[in-house]
């Protein structure tokens, strides 16, 4: 009998992540926004590799469950990509990962574009909206800030 493997969450830049992490990642996230949520947009964007960037996720085993990326935009940090594998939904992981990014942020403000009905989610930790909501990829989001 194997013991259930344990979940983790990790922190890494982009020249750290393995292949084998990084193409799971990038898996998840085109399932997620591109596929589920039926948005052809340009998901890899070009800023995973940034030397700022911070890529933050929740494992158990070798299966992430889920994900997000911190951006450093010049005193202001921007969470971004939050997402939660189908088959983990429910499970608190968000969460989990949206308090720990905010360890690895500390101080520094934080800005990010929610999803409208996410708006509440993102408010139970400290994020306010900031201005006009408006339509990407056609869902409708809000601008937050956490000072």
């Amino acid at each position: 009998m194997h013991p259930e493997p344990r979940e983790e969450i990790r922190v890494a830049s982009f020249r750290d992540l393995d292949a084998t992490t990084l193409y799971a990642i990038l898996k998840l996230r085109v399932d997620v926004f591109v596929v589920e949520q039926k948005c052809p947009y340009p998901e890899i964007d070009g800023r995973d590799a940034e030397p700022g960037t911070r890529h933050v996720w929740l494992t158990r085993g070798d299966e992430i469950l889920a994900y997000l990326r911190i951006l450093d935009e010049g005193g202001t940090e921007r969470i971004g990509r939050v997402v939660t594998a189908p088959q983990a939904r429910q499970g608190g992981h968000a969460s989990r990962l949206m308090e720990h990014a905010l360890t690895v942020i500390g101080n520094r403000p934080a800005v990010l574009g929610a999803q409208a009905h996410l708006e509440a989610f993102y408010g139970r930790f400290g994020f306010e909206v900031c201005g006009d909501g408006y339509v990407e990829d056609g869902i409708p989001h809000v601008p937050m800030k956490r000072s």
